[in-house]
């Protein structure tokens, strides 16, 4: 009769009274075979939620049925005018549409008004009555507004009286500055939006980890942020993003009940339904539910509570359940013939449940009654997800993408291209609204902006709502409060270099930290983010100090207690551990890097990685961390193609310093020496929390090959933030050439120095060049500034870029290395003067040791000098026999004459160049007695002489 049941897991288990086990399956076999499935489903449910009413820990079944969580019987009372309210929303959706429909009319630039006219009361409930302003206690609320809808914003400002005819006739004309942004931009609107949201799926990531750094900054001590609540507004297409879903088990696991995800389920993307043949509303049920988060589902408008009461046998509930998004579409955009013939004709008792209704009844049930458009209903929603503790919540609200805009519009999967309405569906709107705009004013070629009047019922509400709620929302606001720069102490250790001993410029900027973090000024606000492993970085001495912060504190014993160094988690720790998700990091750094304005506290965020899985993985985040103005340290470990020994080709970075090139606001370094990283270091405190902060954040790569640290040398700092100057001289005459270089490369070229001078007799100086990327907008603000001057008919003196002053008048070819791609420092090259030529990393890395990955690059200190011998012999300043004995002798050729593999040759291959061997030939001197005082043992022709004399 029934198939048999499968052994489960607990049929594995014993049972202390089999028997009365065996009762209760008798009893659900018996509800099975004389109700039918759907009736004993149905008592289980209902037995289960009873179980969890009373008490008993029995698990919530992932998917409930698919209608509003809150019965029209439970809802709280409506709190506002409705009437009132119903006024406001219909003047926002007008001057919304017009808005967009007037800047297509005159310039064809695009706009959204579909997503809007679906969420308008989505927003308008959180305005009146939930969303809090800044003008209140605490920081009030963060809203992340969905990108699209932000014409509805705009709109609503245009009403308080924020905004003006003016600026809505500027929608997407930014050029003159005084223009509104298309979508939420920080940047672009630094009073108005606090959070950067279209790139879609960042906005949920975002808004989670910005719950949990609310709560951070609470535990800490820094600000009380138990009255805040971050809200995001999320289309349900968007949701697919695999960043918008990310993090769900963190603000679940976290506890994050000050947290809203409010997901629009109009059930459309951009060009059709966002799950044409299943349910979206019962799939992010289950994601959600389980991850731990608590869901409401607020689905179906008042219309459809007299049909759902008369469901006495679920037969409704069972259609609604079965029926795909993509059919429940075509329901909302036909008539109610239609519905009654595939929606209520598949079941008798469907059948006879039409049979009391209409078509046109049909028609308004299945087109418009959704629960989003019902203020009641919203406001339910919201008041359970704000009254729920010890977890985040998700309202789940269907809607009717494009609703009030007109058949045209709803439900279509065009309407996202549809950018005005004409002049008769204004006329319809309008009627449809209720508006009193006469026909006389949309009798022009324009349709009209309408504002009832500032001393109007509808204005005043607002503004008294608004009042209440802590002022107007969104905005952003920054109250100077610039941090005190720290004592020089910390900077003046790596200024005099580090002796004997070896570091690397990862372990000196970490030492710095922790320094830093002892101020008793400012040393409470730096935030350490780490996504995992801190102890590569060398950052496991920050751990039982600062702390790793948890908001559980540390509930186990951890197993390295008893030692110095142990992993200790605190309820109030410093440091941001996030575990293996670079995205979450920089959601992290976000929320850090931003509360100079979201909480008016300055922290001062710095974010460690591998560098390979900074740029490349996360660029769309880091440019969203400009928009949103973000102030605080990126620093890109174990940086470049060749240092890191043998993890090959996922882990060699030669690009990110030409990826964050793009980025406006990211201002990049590749600091060579520690010194250069504590002069950068103390810059970008100035800079973005000084008394003129800038908003901009930093970049820094930084290495772990230890090396002896030198002092630095004097008058260097101005060259070390513009990004160039001379850092060791030639120290005799000869064929002249100037080596510049960055970060670790500054180690070979050095060595290709001595090299060139002792084998050679070349002449060579060494330029640290900390920053391409700054040489060149420096150089390009020149450009800039001369032809302003030109066109302007200014006869004046010319402004010289930097790097053109700075290397003026030296002699001799420009060589330029390091260990990124070529186009890195080929950033440069239009304002070098001098003929230039590169060497890099181009193309795949790959394992093997740091040594032979070079000599595969081509970019060791031989390979260096047989470069720079090349590019001496195309000037015609030595022989071009020479360049092929170099690299001969230096092994970067086969026997046959062809490039060498990438192994480096035996010492004793090398250990003499030509140059010498034929000075030894010449003094009869046998090189096999000479003892090399040179790099790697090599004879030098000093050495030759001495031997000779």
């Amino acid at each position: 009769m029934f198939r048999e049941n499968l052994p489960s897991q607990l049929d594995q288990l014993p049972d202390q009274d089999p028997a009365e086990l065996a009762e209760w399956r008798e009893s659900l076999d018996a509800a099975t075979e004389f109700g039918g499935p759907h009736r004993a489903a149905h008592l289980v449910r209902r037995v289960a939620g009873h179980a969890r009413a009373t008490g008993l820990d029995v698990p919530e079944f992932l998917e409930t049925p698919y209608v509003n969580t809150i019965p029209t019987a439970a809802e709280p009372d409506f709190p506002g005018d409705e009437a009132l309210e119903a006024r406001i929303t219909a003047w926002n959706r007008w001057n919304a549409a017009a808005m967009v429909t007037r800047g297509n009319q005159r310039g064809g630039l695009g706009g959204h008004m579909a997503t809007y006219a679906s969420a308008a009361w989505l927003y308008e409930v959180g305005f009146q009555h939930f969303f809090r302003g800044k003008e209140g206690d605490g920081s009030g609320d963060q809203l992340y507004v969905q990108g699209h809808a932000s014409p509805g914003v705009y709109a609503r400002a245009f009403l308080e009286g924020r905004i003006g005819e003016g600026q809505l006739d500027l929608f997407r004309q930014e050029a003159g500055g005084k223009g509104l942004p298309s979508y939420p931009h920080p940047r672009r609107l630094p009073w108005l939006w606090e959070f950067p949201t279209v790139s879609m799926g960042l906005g949920p990531l975002s808004a989670v980890y910005q719950a949990r750094f609310n709560r951070y900054l609470h535990a800490r001590g820094i600000k009380d942020t138990s009255g805040s609540r971050v809200w995001a507004f999320l289309g349900d297409g968007e949701m697919d993003e695999p960043e918008a879903t990310a993090a769900l088990a963190l603000a679940a696991r976290e506890r994050l009940d000050n947290l809203t995800f409010v997901v629009n389920c109009n059930l459309q993307r951009l060009d059709g339904p966002v799950r044409g043949n299943f349910k979206i509303v019962q799939e992010l049920e289950r994601q959600f539910r389980a991850a731990g988060w608590n869901v409401v589902k607020s689905l179906w408008g008042g219309a459809w509570d007299e049909l759902i009461a008369r469901d006495v046998d679920g037969a409704l509930v069972r259609r609604l359940g079965e029926v795909p998004d993509g059919q429940f579409q075509t329901y909302a955009a036909r008539d109610g013939a239609y519905v009654r013939e595939h929606f209520f004709g598949a079941d008798p008792a469907l059948r006879a449940m039409a049979e009391g209704l209409s078509d046109a009844r049909i028609q308004e049930i299945f087109g418009t009654s959704r629960a989003g458009h019902e203020p009641r209903k919203v406001y339910a929603a919201y008041r359970a997800a704000v009254e729920h503790e010890g977890a985040p919540t998700v309202v789940l609200v269907q809607t009717v993408k494009g609703w009030t805009l007109g058949p045209g519009f709803e439900s279509r999967n065009a309407n996202h291209q549809m950018k005005k309405l004409s002049g008769k569906e204004f006329r319809a709107m309008r009627d449809l609204l209720e508006l009193p705009i006469p026909d006389s004013a949309l009798s022009g070629d324009e349709v009209p902006y309408w504002h009832p009047g500032n001393d109007s019922p509808e204005a005043r509400y607002l503004r008294d709502r608004r009042h209440v709620l802590g002022g107007p929302a969104p905005a952003r606001r920054v109250v100077g409060r610039p941090l005190p720069a720290p004592a020089d102490k910390p900077f003046e250790l790596l200024k005099k270099g580090s002796g004997n001993q070896e570091i690397a410029t990862t372990m000196a900027f970490v030492r710095l930290v922790k320094d830093l973090m002892r101020d008793k000024e400012t040393g409470r606000r730096w935030v350490p983010i780490v996504p995992d492993e801190a102890r590569t970085f060398g950052m496991e001495s920050l751990f039982p100090t600062a702390g790793i912060y948890s908001p559980l504190g540390q509930t186990y014993d951890p197993v390295d207690r008893d030692q110095l160094l142990y992993y200790k988690e605190s309820g109030d720790g410093q440091i941001l551990n996030e575990g293996i998700t670079e995205a979450g990091s920089l959601a992290s750094l976000t929320a850090a890097a931003t509360s100079y304005a979201t909480h008016g506290e300055p922290m001062i965020p710095f974010y460690i990685f591998y560098s390979m899985f900074g740029w490349q993985r996360t660029a769309d985040q880091f440019w969203a961390l400009g928009d949103q103005l973000g102030r605080g340290f990126v620093v890109g470990a174990t940086a470049g193609r060749t240092t890191m020994t043998g993890e090959g080709l996922q882990h060699a970075d030669g690009h990110s310093h030409l990826i964050a090139s793009t980025n406006p606001a990211a201002i990049s370094y590749d600091p060579a020496f520690a010194y250069e990283v504590g002069v950068i270091v103390k810059d970008g405190l100035r800079r973005m929390f000084g008394p003129d902060a800038e908003d901009v954040f930093y970049y820094l790569t930084v290495y772990n090959e230890t090396v002896k640290q030198p002092p630095m040398p004097e008058g260097v700092e101005e060259g070390i933030l513009r990004g160039l100057y001379r850092c060791k001289e030639a120290e005799s005459g000869g064929a002249p050439v100037q080596l510049l270089a960055s970060g670790t490369a500054i180690h070979w070229v050095l060595r290709a120095q001595q090299l060139l001078a002792e084998e050679w007799g070349v002449a060579a100086d060494v330029w640290s060049a900390p920053s391409w990327t700054e040489l060149r907008r420096e150089a390009m603000d020149c450009d800039a500034a001369n032809l302003r001057a030109v066109m302007a008919g200014d006869g004046g003196e010319r402004r010289m870029p930097y790097v053109t002053r700075a290397l003026a008048g030296v002699p001799g070819p420009v060589v330029a290395v390091s260990d990124w791609m070529r186009a890195v420092p080929d950033q440069i090259r239009p304002w070098v003067e001098q003929e230039w030529f590169s060497v890099g990393t181009d193309g795949f890395g790959l394992s093997d040791s740091r040594e032979n990955v070079r000599r595969y690059f081509g970019v060791d200190a031989e390979s260096v000098v047989v470069a720079v011998l090349g590019v001496l012999a195309g000037r015609g300043e030595i022989d071009a026999g020479v360049v092929r004995e170099a690299a001969a002798g230096y092994g970067l050729l086969d026997g046959s004459g062809a490039a060498a593999p990438a192994s480096a040759p035996a010492p004793e291959e090398i250990y003499a160049s030509p140059l010498v061997r034929r000075l030894a030939a010449a003094e009869g001197v046998d090189l096999g007695r000479v003892r090399g005082t040179g790099v790697g043992g090599r004879v030098r022709r000093e050495d030759v002489r001495a031997s000779a004399g």
